[in-house]
């Protein structure tokens, strides 16, 4: 049955989204692949009980990239691109441009004409934001050396995407005037930047400072929506795409004090739009096509994904970012990107890719995405395997017979807190942490930091754990943390074992594995709350921490005199 009613297209497609996405989150898979799935479940193209004709959700997707390109303007204030400047306009630059004219002249030989092998190697130069950052912060790996290179990697393959969306349409209509098309779209892009700056600083600030004066929750998202699509509506009627509009306005808005609310308000409309997105791309593929060239398609996937790691590293060794870092970042980002699926989609309705080339494109790009996790996977080992030959000292503190110190296990925000209190008052510490890149620098540095699970007990011995003053377990992960009391309590029985737990459900588990005291980072928090509140309300200071110390005891016992830290 062919769904052709407005109205039960979409109840198919959100339902489709309901069951497949979610399945597919508690499999680990990125949310990504989940809608392409329930988009090729859907579509013409597969034997169901039910399939949808793609023409009809064709404006939803297009809604979906518009507000995609705004959270894209919206994430890219100037001091962020400031901040990140050599890397976004450096190694970005170098690896669109490697990736691009290596990719196209690989079209050229493949018979594509100049103007479809540019689009199509430049194309395939981009990796997939969506899936990349979902990675990096599934691995707490967001904030490391080479999760920020990739950031920046991808924040310039960004900004690119938008002169290739204006340039397709000039492309299709004047194939042979490549030049003159390029120039053209600069000018028509130079032209909305400028227009939009000034209608940024003359009318949108003032109006939603007048907005905030109301305090009317759902003026402000009107208002948001409204620019949106105003902005995509205009530069659409002057010769450009909706997404360009939608960029722009984007840009507007990220410098401005009201952009976390802005934020915070489309969120929504862009989770479910782009998903929707997702889902018809996904009925656009072809599924019997894809099987009866199932080897062309995987042969395609592997070559992009090798090619594309191996140009990425040479480009970030160029740029300086060292060769370990470099395979990181190359592996990481060795995928094609989300935007394929748009430029190719857009290619083959304007004639520049026949139907063949599109599905066999859109395909393999979308296989790509699904071994990434296994990419990072690698790139992750092959780093600590490199970097155990090159840096050994990394992995061994030799702290076997030092005695009177504090084992720190994480050295995150609070493991560098925590030492730095120890260093005030002159006491010695070791610190361990599975952040190949967090050591290295501490190391650089000069710090008793070392790679290493404090849950292992030949690691624990290596840090003189059995002469130690006390440990600290600082690490976020509470299977990892528990471990790590549970080892050290078996090794040291009469050890001072301080632990941070997340909540109170943790807190009990660390206790029961072995900790002497643990630290509710929640509770801890709302004492500290407490104690401003009671001081506003006058209270003295004695008094407010005679009441704290009490709601901390009626928490969690203060450590008796045999579990005190003066040991050692």
């Amino acid at each position: 049955m062919t769904i052709t009613d407005p109205q039960l297209v979409v109840l198919s497609l959100l339902a489709g989204a309901v069951v497949v996405v979610p399945l597919f989150q508690r499999l680990g898979v990125p949310s990504v692949l989940g809608y392409l799935v329930a988009g090729i479940a859907l579509g013409p193209h597969t034997p169901g009980p039910v399939s949808i004709e793609a023409e009809i959700t064709r404006p939803l997707a297009e809604l979906g990239v518009v507000f995609l390109l705004f959270s894209i303007g919206l994430d890219l204030p100037l001091a962020r691109l400031r901040t990140l400047r050599r890397m976004i306009f450096g190694l970005g630059l170098l690896q669109v441009v490697a990736c691009g004219a290596v990719f196209a002249l690989a079209g050229l030989a493949c018979g594509l004409a100049p103007p479809v092998a540019l689009v199509v190697g430049v194309t395939l130069s981009f990796s997939s934001t969506a899936t990349v950052l979902a990675i990096l912060v599934e691995r707490n790996e967001a904030v490391s050396h080479h999760g920020r290179i990739a950031v920046a990697v991808l924040i310039f393959q960004d900004l690119v995407v938008i002169p290739l969306l204006v340039l397709l349409p000039l492309l299709a209509e004047s194939p042979g005037q490549i030049a003159t098309a390029l120039g053209l779209a600069g000018v028509k892009a130079a032209l909305a930047v400028l227009s939009i700056y000034l209608l940024g600083r003359l009318v949108l600030r003032p109006g939603y400072r007048y907005l905030g004066t109301i305090r009317t929750p759902e003026l402000f998202t009107a208002a948001n929506l409204l620019l949106v699509l105003a902005v995509g509506w205009a530069t659409a009627q002057a010769g450009m795409s909706m997404a360009l509009g939608a960029f722009l306005a984007g840009l507007m808005v990220a410098d401005s004090s009201y952009r976390h609310q802005v934020e915070a308000d489309i969120e929504p409309f862009r989770g479910l739009l782009l998903g929707l997105f997702f889902i018809t791309v996904g009925m656009s593929i072809n599924l019997p096509f894809v099987a009866a060239h199932l080897d062309r398609v995987i042969g395609l996937t592997v070559v992009l994904a090798l090619a594309k790691a191996l140009l990425i590293g040479l480009c970030g060794v160029v740029a300086g970012i060292g060769a370990i870092q470099a395979l990181r970042v190359g592996l990481l980002l060795a995928q094609t990107g989300e935007f394929a699926f748009v430029v190719f989609g857009r290619a083959h309705e304007l004639h520049l890719l026949s139907a063949d080339q599109a599905q066999t494109l859109l395909a393999a790009v979308a296989l790509s995405m699904v071994i990434t996790p296994g990419l990072a996977g690698i790139s992750r080992r092959l780093a600590l395997k490199l970097k155990s030959h090159s840096a050994a000292d990394l992995f061994n503190p030799g702290a076997e017979h030092k005695s009177g110190h504090v084992v720190i296990a994480g050295y995150g925000r609070s493991g560098r807190t925590i030492a730095r209190a120890l260093e005030e008052h002159g006491l010695d510490y070791i610190a361990l942490d599975l952040d190949i890149d967090r050591v290295a620098r501490a190391r650089g540095a000069g710090l008793p930091v070392y790679y290493g699970d404090a849950g292992q007990p030949g690691v624990l011995r290596s840090a003189g754990i059995a002469r130690a003053r006390a440990a600290v377990i600082t690490v976020n992960k509470p299977r990892t943390a528990e471990r790590a009391v549970a080892q050290i309590r078996q090794a040291v029985p009469g050890l001072t074992i301080i632990a941070r737990a997340h909540d109170l459900a943790q807190k009990e588990i660390l206790r029961s594995a072995g900790a002497s005291a643990v630290v509710p980072e929640t509770v801890e928090a709302s004492l500290q709350l407490a104690g401003l509140v009671l001081r506003s309300a006058g209270l003295d200071a004695e008094t407010v921490t005679r009441t704290l110390v009490h709601q901390r005891n009626q928490i969690d016992p203060p450590i008796t005199s045999g579990d005190a830290i003066d040991r050692g």
